[in-house]
């Protein structure tokens, strides 16, 4: 049975190295290294404080070793058990894909309202890409079609089911998306969130 201190060491080695191939100055310190990358490596940002208070930790077990059978700290389960998740969190990171890849219901600009609505009424979503053929124009979000409607009652036109979502997109921002790879790690995901929010 291994001792917390060497599920602790190998843990934190296996950060190390993966910290390590993140960074273009190889000779970097562990700690400092934490900090450079913690602005491009979501994991990291994440994870800072818990890593730089690691690196504290691991410091004491190796520097102060006066024997080999011997650790100057025996670390708690409590924290063996979070370098590990980190360590799997740098090293396997949960991916968008598969836990958020949803069905995504989009319509062409050339459609009318009346089939977005319907959808809105039977599903509840507010939110729908729209293209033209293949090529994404824009989403649709109930703030764009609040804004239309808003829109339309100031310039005196009675809005119809059958205007072309095309005109819709017209009332939108075009900074309301952001497309990321399916293989982002959640973390990403969540980062890119919080800075819209």
């Amino acid at each position: 049975m291994y001792k917390n201190s060497e599920r602790f060491i190998t843990a934190f080695n296996r950060i190390e190295k993966e910290i390590k191939a993140l960074l273009i100055k190889k000779e970097m310190g562990f700690s400092r290294a934490v900090r450079v990358l913690r602005d491009s490596n979501a994991i990291i940002n994440r994870y800072t404080d818990d890593l730089l208070e690691f690196a504290e930790l691991r410091n004491a077990i190796v520097h102060n070793k006066i024997d080999m059978a011997f650790a100057i700290a025996e670390p708690h389960d409590t924290v063996v058990e979070r370098i590990e998740r980190i360590e799997q969190e740098l090293t396997r990171p949960r991916k968008v894909d598969p836990l958020f890849i949803r069905k995504v219901i989009s319509f062409q600009q050339n459609e009318p309202m009346s089939n977005m609505l319907e959808v809105i009424n039977h599903k509840g979503i507010t939110k729908f890409p729209v293209y033209n053929d293949d090529e994404f124009q824009g989403l649709i979000t109930h703030k764009g079609i609040t804004k239309w409607l808003a829109k339309g009652m100031q310039d005196g036109t009675v809005p119809l089911l059958d205007t072309k979502l095309k005109e819709i997109l017209q009332c939108e921002k075009n900074d309301n998306y952001k497309f990321i790879s399916r293989n982002a790690s959640v973390y990403e995901a969540m980062e890119i969130f919080k800075e819209q929010i």
